[in-house]
């Protein structure tokens, strides 16, 4: 820290103070906390290692007036704001991807739109330049703000793959149809013919192909897909339930459950409960997503692996990439099946 002329409070570093320690211009070090283009590696060193000394840490407002960049990100929720906090899978992306911008030293603004009257504020907000770019997550097929950001030049990537988007939209998804063959096959494995899914909504990627995948599996086996045994939840913990008692009064000989995600499934094992069907004995339950929600219930979830970590880390790479002036990409990853008490 460098002392003021008053009363000795200590001052923030400048820039100044970086290149006087760093024996080079102040436009040197100008050009290297803006990328470091047409500077020698000991120039850009000795800045580094000046910065270090300083503390100085970078006036994002006025360097935004000079790039018109920024330099943060939206995290953007199109989901009402009590899944923020009941879906355990909202956090681990969250921190995720702060984890992952924070290697770049960008910060991640949290923006929750489940209403028509929020996305349409945050929309706003956010192509007003507000942000440099936005990772999309839970888009629904219908949902206007993935288009609506693409037609205005915001550098996007949605979680998922996207539903009935004109433009072209990167994305980062895990193998949801393939994650589903997995553990549907792993059911039939253990002897199970009457399989019921409480599948995720049909507006979503997740909830369209992770049914395909269910009904694929029953197909190659041989087995008839009775529509009495599928029902559609909203990947809340109390849709997985209700689901559940639809489904046992439909087919009270079931004898597997899967459901498409693990909160649904907390609420199957509940409504099994109370129905008197003891898990596994009776019914095998598989769940989805290897979140928190799969290793606190009881029993303890057998279920399919999102790599959460994995997307978080594309995801921040390819709006980067964007941002930078790329062109939109897709990343699909693979989903592994995860044994636990429940089958």
């Amino acid at each position: 820290m460098t002392m003021s002329n008053t009363g000795g409070r200590r001052r923030p570093p400048t820039i100044h103070d970086v290149a006087r320690e760093a024996g080079v211009s102040r436009g040197t070090v100008s050009r290297v906390l803006n990328g470091g283009h047409y500077v020698s590696p000991a120039a850009r060193e000795a800045v580094d290692a000046a910065i270090r000394r300083t503390g100085y840490v970078v006036n994002r407002h006025a360097r935004s007036l000079i790039t018109g960049r920024s330099d943060s990100v939206g995290f953007l929720l199109t989901e009402p704001q009590e899944r923020f906090f009941e879906d355990p899978n909202f956090n681990v992306l969250l921190s995720g991807c702060t984890q992952a911008l924070a290697a770049h030293d960008i910060p991640l603004l949290l923006m929750l739109a489940g209403t028509k009257d929020e996305r349409r504020r945050i929309t706003r907000y956010i192509t007003a330049g507000h942000v440099d770019g936005v990772l999309l997550v839970s888009s629904h097929s219908g949902d206007p703000v993935a288009e609506e950001l693409r037609g205005a030049g915001v550098p996007l990537v949605q979680c998922g793959k996207p539903m009935g988007l004109r433009s072209k939209v990167s994305y980062v998804a895990a193998d949801d149809r393939d994650g589903a063959r997995d553990m549907v096959r792993h059911l039939l494995s253990l002897g199970r013919r009457r399989i019921g899914v409480v599948n995720g909504p049909l507006d979503t990627p997740g909830g369209v192909d992770r049914l395909a995948g269910y009904q694929e599996v029953l197909t190659e086996a041989g087995l008839p897909v009775d529509e009495r045994l599928v029902v559609t939840g909203d990947y809340s913990r109390a849709s997985g339930e209700a689901g559940t008692e639809r489904l046992l009064a439909r087919a009270p000989d079931l004898d597997a459950l899967f459901v498409a995600s693990d909160l649904m499934a907390q609420g199957a094992l509940t409504a099994l409960r109370r129905a008197g069907r003891r898990v596994p004995e009776d019914v095998s339950v598989g769940g989805f997503d290897d979140s928190t929600a799969a290793t606190e219930a009881v029993p303890a979830l057998t279920t399919v692996r999102q790599p959460y970590d994995r997307i978080s880390a594309e995801m921040v790479r390819l709006l980067l990439a964007q941002i930078a002036g790329e062109e939109p990409a897709a990343v699909i990853l693979p989903t592994e099946l995860v044994l636990r008490d429940s089958t």
